[in-house]
């Protein structure tokens, strides 16, 4: 296990290097490709339940199709650390206004009134990550508590990344989850 943890953390090293070398104006058309693509994906247009992710600086931002979901009329949910159990849970939100808050990692996520969902009810489940490989392998950033939450889901489930996250093979764990299909701005593959 030592052997995959240090390659875990050189993986980490690398692709965060090359995810600051990333301009602002890169970074947004990046996020603006990537919903794109997205939006014309089948699995994407029968979805009727989404759990997305508040995306971090360095992260695609798929934003803009959570509020293009809502005005749909789909079942949004972000994910709400709990610090008690130390585990994700999911928490529907139906106003950005008025349902977000800062949470417990400065990441914005459900405010104490929003509702659980069972995370086996989502038909998508969009997935940050540091690093992921086209078999459906993806690094966190070495808490594993996505890992947890994505253990709890039936739905579909997907890596979304910029291109310069993609690397030709992730180090897996016993607790690490395969991903069914991945998002960058440039490709989709599904599993």
């Amino acid at each position: 296990m030592p052997k995959i943890h240090e390659s875990k953390l050189e993986l980490r090293r690398r692709v965060g290097a090359l995810l600051n070398s990333l301009t602002a104006a890169q970074r947004a058309s990046g996020s603006a490709q990537a919903c794109a693509l997205l939006s014309k994906q089948a699995l994407w247009q029968k979805a009727r339940s989404i759990l997305f992710y508040a995306p971090l600086p360095e992260e695609l931002d798929l934003w803009p199709l959570l509020r293009d979901s809502l005005a749909a009329g789909k079942v949004v949910a972000l994910p709400r650390f709990d610090p008690g159990t130390k585990q994700y849970r999911a928490c529907r939100i139906r106003n950005l206004a008025s349902d977000l808050v800062r949470g417990h990692f400065g990441i914005h996520e459900p405010a104490a009134h929003c509702a659980g969902r069972e995370l086996n009810r989502f038909d998508l489940v969009l997935v940050p990550g540091v690093a992921f490989d086209l078999r459906g392998g993806r690094l966190g950033r070495g808490k594993g508590f996505y890992d947890q939450l994505l253990a709890r889901v039936r739905g579909t489930t997907c890596g979304v990344a910029f291109d310069e996250q993609i690397a030709a093979g992730i180090p897996v764990e016993p607790h690490d989850v395969r991903l069914n299909c991945l998002l960058t701005p440039t490709r989709w593959i599904e599993g």
